[in-house]
């Protein structure tokens, strides 16, 4: 991407009730960023879930390209990559939600497209048996090669870190704060270990005020970059249980570990159990056979079926084409819209026609799926 381009969206990002939802809706009318900046309030007013209070938040934004490029350059200072969501390095999990962030701060050399991750969370309060337990299952997992995700915060989630860097996997930190801190800072050290293979990663503006409520918040990125999340330790309450709801409702494999009835840091993880909204964790080759791991390596060595020929279709066909082949799981036809840039009615055209030669399935819901890879 164009660091003009760039420079738009992370403008756009700063306009106050635009949401993440309404930011990718925006781009998908308009077509571009620099567009949705420049359209005249009537225009505006016209687009589906768009009102008065966003239209007046557009003409009190002040001087927002300023702004972002002074951001662009604070990040180039302290070696922080901004990532937009049409970016092909921006997190392909991430980008099959309609809640993901436009904008993504990172810093490092961790692979957000990495092809099997695994979350783990639980309490900040983690007794000697939990963090014995993350231990032995970054141990037991670190054969499968994963990249471990966690909050960086005390308890369990540093501890994951701490596993993930003695057994050589890769570790990402998802901050619930700006990246130009490290909080808490007593985990300075161990970030700076997890730049080497790992990194960190954020979606709030450089230099913004931690707030309490940004740390629920996160937990959703927590949830959307991985294949799957394990809950080691949780209480009947708190940050790690909300992390395990919203990897639910993402259809993502949840995992917790049990524990004695007399365990308060395992009230939690009993409870997703028993409401089935997490699956008894036993091994590792437990996560790898739900996510099917196992099937890739015994297959890996077969001979690989031809790639589909592109040259045959139009530009914006093959936009299409290649978002469906890269995403992980089918896609509804508004994510394709703003994925492509390209508006509902253009892509509802390009699917029937690629329907009708066979390459794309229909499926409830308005959502697709490429029958040829």
């Amino acid at each position: 991407m164009q660091a003009d381009d760039k420079l738009y969206y992370i403008a756009l990002s700063r306009i106050p009730f635009i949401g993440k939802v309404g930011f990718k809706a925006l781009i998908s009318y308009a077509g571009s960023p620099q567009a949705v900046l420049n359209m005249p309030p009537g225009k505006m007013l016209k687009i589906p879930g768009v009102g008065q209070k966003l239209v007046n938040a557009f003409k009190e934004r002040g001087d927002v390209l300023k702004e972002a490029e002074a951001e662009l350059k604070a990040a180039e200072d302290l070696g922080i990559e901004l990532l937009t969501f049409l970016e092909k390095d921006y997190p392909k999990r991430l980008n099959q939600l309609m809640d993901a962030p436009p904008v993504l701060y990172t810093s490092g050399a961790a692979d957000f497209n990495s092809p099997r991750m695994i979350s783990i969370v639980g309490t900040r309060q983690a007794t000697d048996y939990g963090k014995e337990v993350t231990d032995q299952i970054i141990a037991d997992l670190a054969s499968y090669q994963p990249t471990i995700i966690s909050g960086l915060a005390y308890g369990i989630d540093i501890q994951a870190h701490k596993a993930a860097l003695a057994h050589q996997l890769p570790t990402i930190g998802v901050l619930a704060n700006s990246l130009d801190t490290i909080y808490p800072t007593q985990h300075k050290s161990i970030a700076k270990q997890m730049l080497e293979k790992g990194g960190l990663i954020s979606e709030f503006q450089l230099f913004s005020k931690l707030d309490p409520r940004q740390f629920p918040q996160r937990n959703r990125i927590i949830s959307g970059l991985s294949d799957a999340l394990i809950v080691v330790e949780a209480a009947e309450k708190g940050g790690a249980l909300i992390t395990a709801n919203i990897a639910h409702s993402y259809n993502k494999e949840v995992f917790a570990v049990p524990g004695g009835l007399d365990r308060k840091y395992s009230a939690g993880c009993n409870a997703l159990i028993k409401e089935m909204k997490a699956s008894i964790y036993t091994d590792a080759h437990q996560v790898a056979q739900a996510l099917g791991w196992d099937l890739e390596d015994s297959t890996s060595a077969r001979p690989q079926k031809a790639t589909l020929d592109l040259s045959a279709f139009s530009e914006n066909e093959q936009k299409v084409i290649q978002q469906l082949s890269d995403s992980a799981t089918d896609l509804h036809i508004d994510t394709l819209s703003w994925q492509v840039q390209l508006s509902i009615s253009q892509v509802a055209s390009i699917l029937l026609n690629l329907e009708f030669q066979g390459l794309v399935k229909a499926l409830p819901g308005k959502k697709y799926k490429l029958l040829l890879k």
